[in-house]
């Protein structure tokens, strides 16, 4: 086949086929990747080409072994990741040097220049996928037969993930007998003063994997931004990104880097592919990026040059059902048995201990919803809303130290519903002492008016009183009635009292016999999607909250580390126990 830009590709176009005979069955994220390569397929500036494809595939399968040493054959979902990196191409036009025959001085001239189209691609699979199997094949490939390529990095939060990546080049080096490989691991290391046909090309050494041919060095390198960041890298590939606590954008950092400006010209052909099973950490970059990805995939805007393969069940209920298990894992079957599945299925039905591991790894079901209070899906923020003038009840969490100190105001909607805004405060001594992660969230906060940074080392209650006056009058908020918890918050009532009268005022003890019942109807408020809220700062501190149980069943709301903060969710939970008991005011 030619290069074309009408053209089905071919191996998308076999899983489609796949698909719409019903003989696979997909999630909705794969769905609305397919709905973006139609798309593609339709944009006749976008073209398609085979050749690269299969040149991936027949490097791969005639030069390649497993570990064991035995013939190694690609996935059809190999092919499929694939054939969206190589297949896909866009053509700009360019103005290039062109010297002159003598070699004396030259000239400019526009030129038509082909270019790969995916630079990332992120793919969200089960465990058991071979996925890092997946990023072996991708940069043995990049190393040995790109020769742009100068400079490869993979990275993930353990070094032995990363030698999951690493180990099976290693191997080839070793086992593999493709001619190219015969040709690049003949020779000697030691002989750097004979012919250079006697010479290895590429070795296994400290520095990582070294193709001495075309000079370039696959690595490893830990997963933090200050070992990645301001790499000029080619070819980069993160593994299980999603896993750890990791609280840095490792692939932000990595793309920022790979796209600045090499040898003179844009590096713009770089390709990162960033590769993990469904993560357990909240609030990180994980949850950000998945947030993105989401947009993306629903057409809020275009990524033409990300792709994005996410497999997940669609709910829980499909994990006893064997037939939609494939939604998560396209490799169940070949790379992992049913029988495995099935065995993990009943180890999450008996050990409460291993089931978040289990549905997240195995199916894709994000563990946030089954460790955390509130799932993430509950955690995503609603499309923005003002309630001027409208009748509310006022939360209060009070802190002058490291904690926020949180005002959450509560409106009642005629729906049943309720509409949520925030007011939070730290002091500049608390912003000054974050990490830079955290600190980039903490900006966001400011940005959209829910967190203010007030002056000096602790918070002067009054001050924020003052701020939290002025902001209920220009907002024009009709605060009837302020839950609080007690901590700290005798000057703030107190006055609160003197200048709006002792009507509505009630103390939220804190406690498992006191926060059980409210947290409760909180918690079906939320899974029906009733809680209103549009703050970036609200979906982080729902993201951060746990419950735990007394002996009589009751529940209460708790951190699991110091950095998640959970003020705007106690104040939310202070105004509903307000709300409660001052009904009449609101009718």
């Amino acid at each position: 086949m030619a290069l074309s830009n009408t053209a089905v590709p071919k191996y998308y176009g076999m899983f489609r086929d796949a698909v719409i005979r019903r003989e696979i069955s997909v999630c909705e994220t794969v769905s609305l990747e397919m709905n973006r390569i139609d798309q593609l397929i339709d944009n006749q500036r976008y073209w398609y080409d085979d050749r690269a494809v299969e040149g991936f595939i027949h490097y791969c399968e005639n030069e390649l072994t497993l570990t064991d040493g035995s013939d190694l054959y690609l996935l059809d979902s190999f092919k499929l990741w694939a054939e969206q990196i190589f297949g896909w191409y866009y053509f700009i036009e360019r103005s290039v040097f062109v010297p002159s025959e003598t070699g004396s001085g030259g000239h400019y001239e526009m030129r038509r220049i082909k270019k790969r189209l995916t630079t990332k691609q992120y793919l969200i699979v089960a465990r058991g996928a071979a996925k890092s199997m997946y990023a072996s094949c991708l940069q043995n490939y990049e190393l040995n037969v790109n020769t742009a390529t100068t400079h490869q990095v993979t990275t993930a939060p353990t070094m032995p993930q990363a030698e999951e990546v690493m180990s099976p080049i290693r191997t080839a080096i070793t086992r593999a007998r493709g001619p190219l490989y015969k040709f690049l691991t003949e020779g000697s290391l030691q002989n750097t003063t004979g012919s250079k046909a006697n010479r290895v090309k590429l070795a296994s050494t400290k520095k990582g994997i070294q193709n001495f041919l075309t000079g370039s060095l696959l690595e490893v390198r830990p997963m933090s931004i200050d070992k990645l960041q301001g790499l000029r890298v080619k070819i980069a590939t993160v593994d299980e990104w999603l896993s750890g606590d990791i609280r840095e954008d490792v692939i932000g950092a990595l793309e920022q880097g790979a796209a600045k400006e090499q040898s003179g010209g844009s590096n713009d052909d770089y390709l990162i592919v960033a590769i993990s099973s469904e993560g357990t950490v909240r609030n990180g970059s994980g949850d950000t990026i998945k947030m993105e990805l989401m947009k993306i995939l629903k057409g809020e805007y275009k990524a033409p040059h990300t792709s994005i393969w996410w497999y997940k069940l669609d709910s829980i209920d499909e994990v006893n059902d064997p037939d939609k298990w494939i939604k998560a894992n396209p490799n169940l079957g070949k790379t992992v048995t049913y029988e495995t599945y099935q065995l993990d299925v009943e180890r999450a039905e008996n050990n409460p201990a291993v089931r978040n591991d289990i549905l997240a790894k195995r199916f894709g079901i994000p563990m946030e919803g089954y460790t955390y209070y509130f799932t993430y899906e509950e955690t995503l923020p609603h499309r923005r809303r003002e309630y001027w003038q409208m009748p509310c009840s006022m939360g209060a969490d009070l802190s002058q130290g490291d904690d926020f100190c949180s005002f959450t105001f509560l409106f009642p909607l005629s729906n049943g519903a309720f509409g949520i805004k925030t007011r939070n405060y730290i002091s500049e001594l608390t912003l000054s002492k974050l990490p830079t992660a955290m600190r980039i969230k903490y900006n966001d906060f400011m940005k959209e008016g829910s967190l203010i940074v007030m002056p000096g080392n602790i918070l002067d209650m009054m001050q924020v009183y003052e701020d939290l006056d002025n902001f209920i009058a220009e907002a024009e908020y009709d605060v009837r009635c302020l839950g609080y918890d007690p901590y700290n918050a005798r000057d703030f009532v107190e006055r609160w009292e003197r200048e709006n009268g002792p009507f509505g005022i009630e103390k939220v003890i804190q406690g498992a016999k006191t926060e059980s019942v409210p947290l409760g109807e909180l918690k079906k408020l939320s899974e029906e999607r009733m809680l209103i809220f549009d703050e970036a700062l609200m979906s982080f501190t729902m993201g951060n909250c746990i419950a735990i149980e007394d002996t009589n069943g009751n529940r209460k709301l708790l951190k699991r580390r110091h950095e998640a903060k959970i003020d705007a969710v106690a104040a939310m939970m202070d105004a509903f126990v307000a709300f409660k008991l001052n009904r009449e005011a609101f009718e």
